[in-house]
């Protein structure tokens, strides 16, 4: 049960928007920028760093959804999000991907964790500045976003299905599509 009186029907950090939608839109502005604006790297990947760091912040909702969403950008590889999770370095992602979720998970666990050396080996394998900026902002920000959804005990559906449909629904439209769609329903 929530902590607080939030609507009824929304799970996970859908809650918690409907409930103080002004803070909804600059976070949703802020996911879509990260997520799915201009990069070098792939909407897949930048949904990997999201799952990655919101299952290493047991975050059940974000991990599951973000994971979704990846999976979805990668060609429905579900196994492959599974295997990001378990083990990074031992999935089946490029070198550099491997080095900047090493980055993502420093981060995750305080920003001054990352070192130089793990900068120089992101950089050696082909990471950009631009890369490195948006691995830090998006660990930074899933942090933030766990936080959000289980410091106010939201619920979360178990049901795969419901976030595959999520998953396919926010690689399509992207996320203020999706609180957008929330609020015109209420």
């Amino acid at each position: 049960m929530p902590h607080i009186a939030l609507p009824d029907g929304l799970p996970g950090i859908l809650g918690p928007m409907a409930f103080r939608p002004e803070t909804a839109k600059p976070m949703n502005e802020l996911a879509d920028v990260l997520l799915r604006g201009p990069s070098t790297l792939t909407p897949g990947e930048r949904e990997l760093i999201a799952t990655y760091v919101s299952s290493q912040n047991d975050c059940f909702f974000c991990q599951t959804v973000h994971g979704a969403v990846a999976a979805h950008h990668l060609g429905g590889n579900e196994q492959l999000v599974i295997d990001v999770k378990q083990n990074p370095s031992g999935a089946g992602v490029s070198q550099k991907m491997k080095a900047l979720l090493a980055i993502a998970g420093k981060v995750q666990r305080g920003g001054k964790s990352v070192t130089p050396e793990d900068i120089e080996r992101a950089r050696e394998l082909g990471a950009t500045d631009l890369e490195l900026h948006d691995t830090v902002l998006i660990a930074a920000a899933f942090c933030m976003y766990n936080r959000y959804v289980d410091g106010l005990a939201t619920w979360a559906p178990s049901d795969s299905h419901i976030y595959r449909e999520a998953g396919a629904r926010l690689a399509a439209e992207g996320y203020q599509a999706s609180t957008a769609r929330q609020a015109a329903a209420r």
